[in-house]
């Protein structure tokens, strides 16, 4: 009766083993679907951050807007005419400081 015990306790820890070995095959399987997986979030989550500017680079931005306009205050309103047109004057200075061979722009 024991002889018989003993063997099922082999046979159940052999199966154990099997399992643990086939569970093991398949996670090293899939390790590199995991692995570029994990790459391709970190690569999007870095794209969707934007492209990166270079330290060595100093860039200026000056803005003017000019607007003629007529106001006449009534007793209790006051009516704006606008006499002439509205523009927006925007200029950009930029210095490279950096040196441009090993600066790296993105996409």
């Amino acid at each position: 009766m024991f002889k018989r015990l003993r063997k099922r306790r082999a046979q159940s820890t052999l199966e154990y083993a099997v399992l643990i070995v086939i569970v093991i095959g398949a996670l090293l399987t899939i390790q590199t679907y995991v692995k570029r997986g994990i790459q391709g979030r970190l690569r999007q989550a870095s794209d969707d951050i934007g492209d990166q500017f270079d330290v060595d680079i100093n860039m200026s931005r000056k803005t003017k807007f000019h607007s003629k306009t007529n106001e006449i205050y009534n007793v209790g309103t006051l009516n704006s005419v606008l006499i002439d047109k509205e523009t927006t004057n925007v200029v950009y200075n930029v210095i490279f400081t950096g040196n441009m061979d090993y600066t790296y722009w993105g996409k």
